[in-house]
């Protein structure tokens, strides 16, 4: 394993810089592209730079170093850290990136993810300064002599590093149009995730977790795998074929009988599905739901989805997401939102390319308006998959309640894609 530095610049824009140990521009003429550069910009031009603050927001970001494909895909060799002169301070730099200030995606350049912990263990020497977002407007350098390197493991002890659960929007990225509305969908992995959602660029993660994840457990190691599971996803195959067949015996019932069918009614429809509709192992749900591995167990009966389907929408109505004479009316919702983040993830793998991606991403969103009539019933498909799969798990609790935030931040969150993309 090769460790050491290197002189490759990984930023490519210009910027201004301040003064003190921990500077950053004057401007106040710029957008930030994400929450992670204000609050860094805020933190590192209070007075004459809060330290601390600093180091509080750089312990909860996502920080990327610029790597050559050639060498991260290198067996048992570590990159050198880039290094870079900051033209503002002559202060030499080990270069990091915060999220929204990668540049576009490039196919033999990618970026991996490193912590403040990570960079103090591995640092390369003590004539070296943190460099972040260098030339660019949210430029912050900080000191990193040993005592300083203390300061940054305890920031991220403190911190526990970057925060799943939120809805992180890059501004820089799709917020309208049918682009924007094909990324949406997958809103829920990059919430649970804590990611950038509208975004098709140079990382989903990071190159490293990207081929990661697309291996485990999508089985996924090159581009002609990547189109066989994104086909599979598009048709809805991957969802589970017996909860769907349940919902759809409760649809025709209804159409039937031109209201909604009672639970004697309903059960007493659903008869068990053909060989073929039993479900196959269903991946990739952010370590919840199908992609626990196989999307049944010996003894999933219809009747078994239908009891599990209706104590989790009775559920939803107590906690008011779901109107009192509701239903939903297909798990499309969860392929369609996995199908999203698998594009994503063979973009950041380079098993793609940004056209691709693109292509790819407007035809799900099609897809999705057939299924659905709005962001609520979308996210409530989305929400219901993941539980009933979850339902006899030790942490099933857990995962309705992650579900019930992700479906609120995203319906509620008034700076949020569901609130501001229509639908149709």
């Amino acid at each position: 394993m090769a460790t050491g530095t290197s002189s490759t610049d990984a930023a490519g824009t210009t910027g201004a810089t301040g003064a003190a140990g921990a500077t950053s521009t004057t401007g106040t003429a710029w957008t930030a592209p994400t929450a992670d550069e204000r609050l860094l910009y805020e933190a590192s031009t209070r007075g004459d730079g809060d330290q601390a603050a600093v180091l509080d927001v750089l312990s909860r970001s996502r920080l990327y170093v610029l790597v050559a494909r050639l060498d991260a895909d290198t067996p048992g060799f570590t990159a050198p850290l880039p290094l870079r002169r900051d033209d503002a301070t002559g202060r030499n730099c080990v270069s990091v990136l915060t999220p929204g200030m990668l540049p576009p995606w490039h196919a033999e350049w990618v970026f991996r993810e490193t912590t403040l912990a990570e960079l103090a263990r591995t640092w390369p020497g003590n004539k070296w300064w943190l460099g972040i977002n260098l030339g660019t407007p949210y430029v912050t350098t900080v000191a990193a002599r040993p005592a300083h390197r203390k300061e940054w493991l305890k920031a991220h002890a403190r911190s526990g590093g970057p925060p799943r659960g939120r809805l992180l929007t890059h501004s820089g990225g799709p917020l309208h149009g049918p682009v924007a509305h094909g990324l949406a969908l997958g809103a829920h992995l990059a919430v649970h995730n804590g990611l950038v959602w509208n975004q098709l660029g140079a990382v989903y993660q990071d190159y490293g977790t990207d081929i990661a994840r697309l291996r485990n457990p999508w089985g996924v190691v090159h581009r002609a795998g990547f189109r066989r599971t994104l086909d599979l996803l598009l048709a809805t195959r991957l969802v589970g074929r017996s909860p769907e067949y349940v919902l759809q015996a409760r649809r025709t019932l209804a159409r039937r009988l031109k209201r909604t069918p009672t639970y004697q009614e309903w059960s007493d429809s659903v008869s068990p599905p053909p060989a073929q509709c039993r479900t196959p192992g269903a991946p990739g749900s952010g370590g919840k739901g199908p992609g626990k591995g196989p999307g049944e167990e010996p003894g999933e009966a219809p009747g078994d989805w239908l009891r599990r389907i209706v104590t989790y929408e009775e559920r939803f109505r107590a906690d008011g997401i779901l109107a009192a004479d509701a239903c939903v009316d297909t798990l499309a919702a969860f392929d369609h939102g996995r199908a999203v983040n698998v594009v994503r993830l063979a973009l950041g793998a380079r098993y793609c390319e940004p056209h691709e991606a693109e292509e790819a991403v407007l035809r799900i969103g099609e897809l999705a308006r057939q299924a659905y009539g709005s962001w609520a019933e979308f996210s409530l498909g989305y929400a219901l998959t993941r539980v009933i799969h979850c339902a006899e798990d030790d942490d099933a609790e857990t995962t309705y309640q992650e579900s019930l935030a992700q479906h609120r931040i995203l319906t509620q969150d008034p700076a949020g894609p569901y609130r501001n993309i229509p639908w149709s």
